[in-house]
């Protein structure tokens, strides 16, 4: 699964489309015909296992129980995230951090509430012979990524490398074509299907980079504003869900998963939520002082001011401009001011 990053055009149309939204009246939420308070999550991509806590929440009535009506709306390629959320066409959606802090610099009234992810699973995939065993390495290589990633300069302004950069192509038929080809892929997916097919390969996780970006729970300020006891019963039954679905029986997201998404495998599903336990990707590492939904501000805060360093964010935004720990269930609020 490839997380695309916003190209200007697309930034340009979701601002266009913003101003034409409902951000300067008051929000109104509509009943279900049982009292339940109807709620849309927007996610970045077709159901998978990387959305299984809200799936978990869904299948197990932890929405329910909270007072919620939530509908889950499946993403894909061009789901414009930011600017449903934006608009109110979806109440919550899925957003990584630098992604976020550009398109507040923009103006998109957007906020985090909640860490859906301590770490974003990006990588770069590899031929397990090839001679890329490092970033620095990357130097003169050909590697196929979104265009508009911010990773891409970062790498290559911190190692002081540059490389072929082409469009990347959904599948890997090109990749297993080309035992050169340096890939960008998710963890928690492309390796799978390179098992699958019997191809070895090794990932080179960005974290390792110190690129390292949360995948946050993102509403609009409106609704915070207007609406802040349903924004945090919203959290904290999906956060109750992600655990559920972590640590406990995962079949009842499971099965819903595999019901929207045809092209959806048990098998993917269970590679991709062990790779997730694995790499702290939800949760993070106790050693760390890290866990389910935290958000640490001063990591944020790091985070832009790397963007701003490489020339990737050319306004000043503050880790307060863009996320808020007010929402969060306690556990989660005391592990953010470690």
């Amino acid at each position: 699964m490839i997380r695309l990053l916003f190209s200007f055009f697309a930034l340009a149309a979701s601002l266009v489309f913003a101003g034409c939204g409902r951000s300067d009246n008051t929000v109104t939420l509509s009943k279900s015909e049982e009292g339940l308070t109807r709620l849309v999550m927007q996610s970045d991509w077709f159901p998978q296992a990387e959305h299984g806590g809200f799936y978990q929440a869904l299948a197990r009535g932890f929405y329910r129980e909270a007072g919620l009506d939530v509908t889950i709306n499946p993403g894909g390629p061009g789901s414009h995230v930011r600017l449903k959320v934006s608009r109110g066409d979806a109440d919550f959606g899925m957003l990584r951090s630098d992604d976020l802090a550009m398109s507040v610099a923009q103006g998109l009234p957007l906020v985090m509430v909640g860490a859906l992810m301590q770490h974003d699973g990006e990588a770069l995939l590899v031929h397990a012979d090839s001679p890329v065993r490092d970033f620095a390495d990357l130097d003169g290589q050909t590697v196929m990524a979104p265009l508009s990633m911010v990773w891409v300069s970062f790498i290559q302004k911190k190692y002081g490398i540059s490389f072929n950069l082409v469009p990347v192509q959904y599948g890997l038929a090109s990749f297993f074509a080309d035992p050169k080809l340096v890939r960008s892929c998710y963890l928690t997916s492309e390796p799978f299907f390179a098992q699958q097919q019997g191809v070895p390969v090794r990932a080179l996780s960005l974290i390792d980079a110190d690129y390292d970006v949360y995948s946050g729970l993102i509403a609009r300020r409106e609704l915070l504003r207007d609406k802040p006891e349903v924004v945090r019963a919203f959290v904290a039954a999906t956060m109750r869900g992600w655990e559920d679905y972590l640590t406990g029986d995962p079949r009842p997201a499971d099965e819903l998963i595999l019901k929207s998404n045809p092209q959806m495998s048990q098998a993917q599903l269970d590679y991709s939520r062990a790779a997730m336990i694995k790499h702290g990707i939800v949760k993070g590492f106790p050693e760390k002082e890290e866990a389910l939904g935290a958000i640490k501000l001063p990591r944020l805060q790091h985070e832009i001011d790397r963007l701003r360093e490489f020339g990737a964010l050319d306004k000043n935004v503050r880790a307060e401009d863009i996320a808020t720990l007010d929402f969060l269930p306690e556990a989660a609020r005391a592990a953010s001011a470690h």
